[in-house]
């Protein structure tokens, strides 16, 4: 079911910003949506407000057009799997599944049919006689989220229910929701500090930052045409190599960026919004996979000494100091080079970002509007 969010406002005592900050946001219907961002961003907050666990000061929550900002969580439809799952102790893996419909006073025909149904969507069909301390902690992380769909609520919502897994079952898990996702066409948002398990589940990640939403888009879009600094330097690992300093406008008409220590030329796309920029300060940035290795000097290349490779199986990670700077560098294991070697950084134009020094906004929104 659609969810529509508006104007979303939620406060907290002793604070001096608003934990959600008038936010508004659409979820298509049966779609995955991520909210991505550090601690403290709001995510949660916004996740508990859809659940009806937290009370929005202001704003409306929709879901499938029908208003619920009012409504005791009960009635809204909506399922909820948190971080720290709970089980009964006393009862084994079905009756930890089935008793949100004993609750609800469910035939007990239907109730069976039901949660042998769950059982098998999640893969723990073979459990359910089981008790629950003798499950481990990815299967107990499947009885949650069987025992959350038993209700067939409209929109399944997720508060970071896979980080207090080892990194195996996460990855595991993972797999498993989104095809728990595709099973089902249920609407999913969930909720996540992690960008890579942004990455790989969401159909549509909305980066968050001190209560305010800092974009929503594919992640194809997040990762490539970040529409800030924020979101560019958050999301992917390892982070986007950042530099502060000045555009000027060059002799052959395009534009050069005077950073610490070199100089480089500007790809023309930034042109237009440079234009129209106040000021020169901006901030450059490129992904370490966008840098390689280059056996001499040329255009946008850089000289400098590897500092430290960490070895990440098939790519190493290398950091290259250019004066002040280190650089990381995404390469090829067998292309790798060796600590106190002198190394040639190029720079793919094509893949730099550029950003307004004072609102840190990308350049790049006003050259999609008028070309350069």
């Amino acid at each position: 079911m659609k969810v529509v969010l508006n104007d979303l406002v939620k406060n907290f005592a002793n604070s001096e910003r608003a934990a959600v900050n008038r936010i508004n946001l659409v979820i298509d219907d049966g779609e995955l949506a991520v909210l991505l961002g550090p601690s403290g961003c709001g995510k949660t907050t916004t996740l508990r407000m859809i659940a009806g666990l937290e009370q929005p000061d202001s704003g409306r929550i929709t879901i499938a057009d029908r208003d619920i900002t009012d409504l005791a969580p009960k009635d809204r439809r909506v399922a909820m799997v948190f971080q720290n799952f709970s089980m009964y102790p006393t009862m084994n893996v079905y009756d930890n599944i089935a008793f949100p419909l004993h609750a609800i006073k469910m035939d007990r025909k239907a109730i069976d049919q039901t949660v042998r149904e769950m059982a098998r969507l999640v893969n723990i069909d073979h459990l359910l006689e089981r008790g629950v301390r003798q499950v481990s902690g990815g299967e107990a992380q499947r009885v949650a989220l069987a025992r959350a769909m038993v209700r067939r609520p409209e929109v399944f919502l997720m508060d970071e229910p896979l980080s207090n897994l080892d990194a195996k079952l996460r990855v595991q898990l993972r797999t498993e929701i989104k095809r728990l996702h595709q099973d089902t066409g249920t609407t999913f948002i969930f909720v996540t500090h992690d960008q890579e398990e942004a990455m790989t589940l969401g159909d549509k990640i909305i980066v968050m930052n001190q209560g305010d939403i800092q974009q929503v888009g594919t992640p194809h879009e997040v990762f490539f045409a970040p529409r800030n600094a924020f979101v560019a330097n958050f999301v992917g690992t390892p982070s986007m190599n950042m530099l502060r300093g000045r555009a000027r406008a060059g002799d052959d008409g395009g534009f050069r960026a005077e950073l610490p220590g070199f100089e480089l030329r500007l790809p023309d796309r930034f042109a237009a919004g440079l234009r129209r920029m106040r000021g020169d300060q901006v901030i450059w940035g490129i992904r370490p996979e966008a840098i390689r290795l280059v056996a001499a000097p040329a255009e946008n290349t850089v000289t400098g000494e590897v500092e430290l490779v960490e070895a990440l199986g098939s790519r190493d990670l290398i950091f290259a100091r250019v004066g002040e700077q280190l650089f990381g560098v995404i390469v090829d294991a067998l292309e790798s080079a060796q600590v106190g070697d002198t190394c040639h950084l190029h720079f793919d134009g094509a893949k730099m970002h550029l950003f307004n020094a004072e609102t840190e906004d990308s350049l790049l929104q006003f050259s999609a509007a008028e070309p350069a």
